[in-house]
């Protein structure tokens, strides 16, 4: 499969243009809550985006602009990301989960000269010079009836989106993709999604984490099918219903949302007949879980290993089938290896362990990070972007996992790191030392994240205080969900903390 991409390249253009001209009833966004479900036709969505892209235009931004998106799972969430592409502006789609606080350093830090708010987030109080701030009545109102003649007129590698993830540092870092990280996104099509024209996809994520507005609204739409997202109440027997409702042919979740599924008997009690294959990723897919939900629908869990500086690059599929406990291999036209821990750019052999890492001229590779040179100049190993996660590839090209190199954890299909939790739970009173880990769940399967705390001397000890304390300063994925209280953290003879050696 080529992925050439064209000189002249507008990421909504790609997505939404073309498929508007070709079959403009066709629907191609449905949202579907408890009590109401909204549908969108190519035409329709290619309407709206151009008369919001107007209406971003009327601000009188300068050319290239940031605009943050701060909603929950709405469909206006995704109308706001492809209007600010689609004018020429770049798109910052951040989490719903985020605490206020973690929002207002997103803000700052990407330099946004726009935030968009959803109704959820309307009484949020940001008072940051220079910044348009325009509440979800203000938002309806700049869908201008004149809408752009066109698209943005950009270039494959200018600036699309930023998106933001969790580094070893206590900081979150921006990441910034081009134009071309959409068509870098083609060699999913055959070799993981299976996506065609015909299909119905459904995602269970929430639309503003990267995993969904990529597999399940960028991908889909870029290929003319059908999407469905869900934004009613969390429920795990809602997704089979959902299949049998909208005939959907796709299925992408993590692997939690799977196992509840099974856990909770909802298969038994809904018609998944339409549906071809399952999608996951986020976290490692345990090949029990994988085994169990073949043997209950007779169909396949197609897994992918990314990450958001180039997003899903190693998969299984239609056309690569599985081995247990492997995500797969890379796909076709990617270049990957594993390099030496230390130091050097030769890919070492199969059956060797090292760093994995993916050439960096590929279509889907990020710019670079933003404001943080020093990260990414690490991040770089000659032609190589390191990813540090510790692999080995068999001889059939496929790759086995061993952990990371960093200390980044993966809860719950997010990356976090644990200098930011400990950080806010370095602020509690009287905590005197502070570490987190990732461990196994009560199901020995899932990964929760602990704390591990030393308390100033005489200080009574209140787990529960600690977690409320997180919970009003992290995000839900990043919160901790137990304590362990230590007189003392495990160090070396340097004074290092010995993470791996926590109780």
């Amino acid at each position: 499969m080529s992925v050439t991409v064209p000189q002249s390249f507008n990421l909504a253009q790609y997505c939404l243009a073309e498929n508007a001209q070709r079959h403009p009833l066709k629907i191609g966004l449905t949202v579907v809550g408890d009590d109401h479900v909204q549908r969108w036709s190519y035409a329709q969505l290619d309407l709206k985006v151009r008369q919001l892209a107007a209406g971003f235009k009327s601000l009188n931004l300068k050319p290239g602009a940031h605009i943050m998106i701060r909603m929950g799972n709405e469909a206006n969430a995704a109308l706001a990301y492809f209007a600010a592409i689609a004018a020429g502006y770049v798109a910052l789609l951040a989490s719903a989960q985020l605490t206020f606080e973690e929002a207002a350093f997103l803000l700052k830090d990407s330099e946004a000269s726009a935030l968009v708010l959803g109704a959820s987030f309307d009484q949020e109080n940001y008072a940051a010079p220079g910044v348009t701030v325009l509440s979800a009545q203000v938002l309806e109102s700049l869908f201008i009836s004149e809408p752009i003649a066109d698209y943005a007129d950009t270039a494959a590698d200018d600036p699309a989106y930023l998106v933001y993830t969790s580094g070893t540092t206590s900081r979150p870092k921006g990441v910034l993709h081009a134009h071309r990280a959409a068509w870098g996104r083609r060699p999913m099509r055959t070799h993981w999604t299976g996506l065609q024209s015909e299909d119905v996809m459904l995602h269970a994520g929430a639309i503003n984490w990267t995993y969904t507005l990529g597999v399940g609204v960028v991908d889909p739409l870029s290929v003319g099918a059908s999407t469905v997202l869900y934004n009613g109440q969390s429920d795990p027997t809602v997704w089979p219903r959902l299949i049998e409702a909208y005939s959907v042919s796709v299925f992408a979740a993590v692997p939690g949302v799977f196992r509840q599924i099974l856990k909770y008997g909802a298969l038994e009690r809904a018609d998944v007949s339409s549906l071809r294959h399952g999608l996951s990723a986020g976290a490692a897919l345990p090949s029990s879980l994988s085994l169990e939900w073949r043997k209950r629908t007779g169909k396949e869990i197609f897994e992918a290993f990314g990450m958001s500086e180039i997003s899903t690059f190693i998969s299984t599929g239609p056309l690569t089938p599985i081995k247990s406990d492997s995500p797969g291999k890379a796909q076709p036209g990617r270049v990957i290896a594993a390099l030496p821990i230390e130091s050097g750019d030769v890919p070492l052999a199969s059956g060797e362990t090292g760093l994995l890492a993916i050439r960096r001229d590929d279509p889907g590779m990020m710019l670079g990070y933003w404001k943080r040179p020093e990260e990414e100049r690490m991040s770089f190993r000659g032609d190589w972007f390191i990813s540090g996660d510790l692999v080995e590839f068999d001889d059939d090209g496929y790759i086995w996992r061993h952990g990371r190199a960093d200390e980044v954890m993966n809860a719950g299909g997010f990356r976090v790191s644990p200098a930011e939790v400990e950080k806010c739970l370095l602020t509690f009173p009287n905590v005197a030392e502070a570490a987190v880990a990732e461990r196994a769940g009560r199901d020995g399967e899932t990964t929760i994240i602990k704390a591990y705390i030393v308390m100033r001397d005489a200080v009574v000890v209140d787990e529960v205080a600690i977690l409320a304390h997180c919970q009003q300063n992290l995000a839900v994925y990043k919160r901790p969900k137990s304590v362990v209280f230590l007189e003392a953290l495990p160090r070396n003879a340097n004074g290092k903390l010995k993470r791996a050696a926590l109780a």
